[in-house]
């Protein structure tokens, strides 16, 4: 079975230029510069005075560094950065390599997919993702609401969640839009709710600005982690780890699918009467657009 040639990265412009332009810098230029490097991710969620916050220089310091190696701007860093972490994370070098893998036999298909289910199921009931999901129950008694952050294929998932938690009563959202469209969501977010993220890893903006605004509320965050060494799980209250497949492989989302859905049945156990209360009345609604007789 033939499959597409893996394609060339896209070059490292930051590193290159860290790289040539070394040892013509100056040491607090070159300590903010160390800085971006070391937190690629997490840089495309800052602004040029919190970068300089993190690595203990000034916004004009960060400007000037960034300047140094070529770019007009911290504007052009991040999109430099953001090509090249999406590059480096191709959903098509992944299909490729997981095509080359089943090599066209439906069993290892099938293998390939229940074998990811499998280990999902195994982490969840691993001592710390049990231990945390007895916490996040304490969390739901006093939640007042739920959001749930997802984008792309996790936007999908993000929406059926909050219509489950919606249908048993707890009053919730998804934050699933992309750009200045999520902006609108974010309004919805009161104190009292609880944020529950669907991340893979990657600091993206539209991450960064949820969590921004979740902190500025006070709000306990709960993150369905993909990548255990991601700077987002700093702000997580709680954090649920779930296997990745091999990162050279297709992702699947079931993982995402069934911690969602293992939540929302903690939160129903947590609040039964609410719950079963929710469900007759929705039973109720249906009869009323349900015709007669059927």
């Amino acid at each position: 079975m033939s499959t597409p040639e893996k394609p060339n990265r896209l070059k490292d412009r930051l590193g290159e230029q860290l790289a040539k332009r070394r040892h013509k810098l100056s040491p607090g230029l070159l300590k903010v510069l160390e800085f971006i490097d070391a937190n690629r991710h997490r840089v495309l969620g800052l602004s040029a005075l919190e970068i300089g916050f993190e690595a203990g220089a000034s916004d004009a310091t960060v400007i000037r560094a960034i300047q140094a190696l070529g770019f007009s701007g911290i504007r052009e860093l991040k999109d430099v950065l953001e090509a090249w972490l999406g590059e480096t994370d191709s959903p098509i070098e992944k299909m490729a390599s997981t095509l080359r893998d089943v090599d066209g036999e439906v069993n290892h298909a099938i293998d390939f997919t229940l074998q990811s289910t499998a280990a999902t199921v195994e982490h969840l009931s691993n001592p710390e993702n049990r231990a945390a999901i007895s916490r996040i129950a304490g969390l739901f008694t006093e939640a007042k609401g739920v959001a749930i952050f997802g984008i792309g294929a996790s936007g999908i998932i993000a929406e059926y969640g909050a219509r489950l938690f919606a249908r048993s009563g707890m009053p919730s959202h998804a934050l699933n839009a992309t750009g200045i469209a999520l902006a609108e969501q974010l309004l919805a977010l009161q104190p009292g709710h609880l944020l529950v993220m669907l991340l893979h890893g990657r600091s993206h903006r539209e991450a960064m600005a949820s969590i921004s605004e979740a902190e500025r509320l006070g709000l306990p965050i709960v993150m369905i982690l993909g990548k255990a060494d991601t700077p987002l799980r700093s702000h997580a209250r709680e954090v649920l780890m779930l296997p990745r497949s091999n990162s050279e492989r297709l992702a699947l989302h079931a993982p995402s699918l069934i911690a969602l859905e293992l939540l929302h049945v903690i939160y129903s156990m947590v609040k039964p009467e609410a719950t079963l209360a929710s469900l007759e009345r929705l039973i109720e609604l249906r009869t009323l657009v349900r015709p007669s007789g059927k």
